[in-house]
């Protein structure tokens, strides 16, 4: 059986490593970063993978110095303006999870015009997860609930993992698949934790602006390896599947 995931989670790290290996300024590792970008979705496009979600910039990144965060947030907004509407002519719908109060208007409204105008498409799915953190989503939802069980809109022992998961930003889209982080780190930096309970992880050295269709081949093969038994017996986790995400291929 060849199993595919379904929507791959891609922690996007080393581009500051990436540049200061060739003496160059951290911006220039993210402008290769962007690059990278466009060749794991044409491999996703080709391999299939129908949810892609990248974590862009965490909540935590507000705490890097000045200069770093505003060319970061320089570069969203010049591959929103730059890529948007090749995005849209190639089918893919983009999305964002994460707060947007700290971003600048109009890069709000680059979000908020990139959503609109690629709604409709159905090929993939490119969502972006920017000023993001896996707790915040979680404290998001359950705070929602809190204040329903408090107006009486429903009882505490309606406070269920389905509605839990209702509340949260991906609550529409099946849960990862497979999570790969680029640069040698493994850990998850508080991404996605609510949705990645029974999410294969694969942590690959290769730096991110390095990253591309062979390295993303890589993973899907070593995922098509493995026996996801959510829980279950040897040999009874492929045909299950599990919650949202599950297994398309099972």
């Amino acid at each position: 059986m060849s199993l595919i995931p379904h929507h791959i989670a891609i922690i996007m790290d080393g581009n500051n490593r990436w540049a200061k290996r060739r003496n160059l300024p951290g911006v220039a590792g993210h402008r290769a970063g962007v690059e990278a970008i466009r060749n794991v979705l044409r491999a996703c496009n080709k391999n299939q993978v129908k949810v892609l979600t990248l974590f862009a910039f965490s909540s935590e990144n507000w705490g890097r110095p000045r200069n770093e965060v505003r060319s970061l947030l320089a570069l969203f907004s010049r591959y929103l303006r730059n890529e948007t509407r090749e995005l849209h002519a190639d089918g893919i719908r983009i999305r964002f999870i994460g707060e947007r109060d700290k971003f600048s208007a109009r890069l709000r409204r680059l979000m908020h015009d990139a959503e609109t105008l690629t709604a409709n498409n159905t090929d993939t799915t490119l969502v972006i997860a920017a000023d993001y953190g896996g707790q915040g989503d979680i404290t998001q939802s359950a705070r929602e609930l809190a204040r329903q069980v408090a107006e009486g809109q429903i009882a505490w022992q309606d406070v269920t993992v389905e509605r839990l998961d209702a509340g949260t930003s991906l609550a529409s889209l099946p849960d990862p698949d497979l999570c790969i982080r680029t640069g040698g780190d493994h850990r998850i930096s508080n991404f996605m934790l609510w949705q990645f309970a029974y999410t294969e992880l694969y942590f690959s050295d290769i730096l991110w602006p390095d990253f591309g269709e062979p390295e993303l081949e890589r993973a899907i093969a070593d995922f098509a390896g493995r026996e996801r038994r959510f829980g279950l017996r040897e040999g009874e986790g492929k045909a299950a599947g599990k919650g949202k995400g599950g297994d398309r291929n099972a």
